[in-house]
């Protein structure tokens, strides 16, 4: 059984392959079931917490466990530690242990850039990043990937944790135009496409502020009583998810909603496994407003892990 760590995975991704790749594993024949999350405090709504991620499809069978320990910040430990377990699909025999934080900061960029890729205009040119942490720079380069962006706005609380992320982007595509920002209601009413990968407990995009034909994309809560946008953006926006039953289960910027009165689960137009199977067209029209909420999925994990022990073991 081969064990591959974060270098290996951080020296065999690249976005041209894994969004193809993430599409074709949700396209085609898996299983998936209800991703499992335990809240290791019963008493607490952010809670130290434990999570397995089961799925398969015609190559391999995978599951992820990760641990997300929001106070290990001062202890200078990593506030989420993941593996990924994969099988042979045709005997079952145990096949590859892989890093999983690595692949997932991979994953879950590629996945927003794949919704982007249905939901977004195709000409969008601008785009406003809200968040500093290990995400920020994936998300950045997996949009760009998939749309022509020209400028990026880069938007935290530490505005040092945003200048490094901006130098970053910068050294990576020199030729997009990219700024620290610090008026997010002006970012947000210029920006194309808004990609959030933040801890906010409470709205940071607001629904007033979002301009006709704006994509946005939301990853960074996994919390029933927390969100990152308001209902007033739910409310005026077409939704779509990367699984029904997974956000509809972990993700306040739903279930707020819904509890409210103010939307329903069946106003969700689709999720990412009809999109890529043709099942829903995407956007409509130049002028929609469209939210992709994701919560992260196995599958996807799947399909990253698969991509990379293909290349490595090949």
């Amino acid at each position: 059984m081969h064990v591959i760590e974060a270098s290996e995975v951080h020296q065999t991704m690249n976005f041209e392959e894994l969004i193809p790749a993430i599409e074709e594993t949700f396209a085609g024949t898996h299983g998936m079931p209800q991703r499992n999350v335990f809240s290791l405090q019963e008493d607490s709504d952010h809670s130290d917490g434990f999570a397995v991620l089961p799925a398969w499809n015609s190559k391999a069978i995978g599951v992820k466990a990760f641990t997300h320990f929001p106070e290990n910040g001062p202890k200078g430990l990593d506030r989420l530690y993941s593996k990924i377990l994969m099988f042979k699909r045709e005997t079952g025999e145990p096949l590859a242990l892989v890093d999983g934080s690595s692949v997932t900061y991979w994953r879950t960029a590629a996945v927003s850039a794949l919704g982007s890729q249905y939901l977004s205009r195709k000409n969008a040119s601008r785009l406003l990043v809200c968040g500093t942490g290990n995400l920020a720079s994936y998300m950045a380069l997996a949009h760009a990937t998939v749309r022509p962006i020209t400028h990026i706005d880069i938007w935290g609380r530490s505005i040092d944790k945003a200048e490094k992320v901006a130098e970053q982007l910068r050294t990576e595509r020199p030729e997009i135009s990219v700024a620290v920002i610090t008026d997010l209601e002006s970012a947000a009413g210029q920006a194309d496409i808004i990609s959030c990968a933040t801890g906010a407990g409470e709205p940071l995009i607001l629904g007033e502020w979002v301009k006709p034909g704006t994509h946005t994309d939301f990853v960074g809560n996994h919390s029933p009583n927390r969100r990152e946008c308001d209902t007033a953006l739910i409310t005026k926006a077409s939704v779509f998810v990367d699984s029904r039953v997974n956000v509809l289960s972990e993700a306040g910027e739903l279930l707020i909603p819904i509890e409210e009165g103010m939307f329903d689960k069946d106003d969700v137009k689709a999720e990412l496994s009809e999109l890529a199977r043709g099942q829903h067209k995407g956007r409509q029209t130049e002028e929609e407003i469209t939210v992709f909420k994701t919560v992260g999925t196995a599958l996807s994990d799947l399909a990253a892990a698969c991509l990379v022990v293909e290349k490595l073991t090949n």
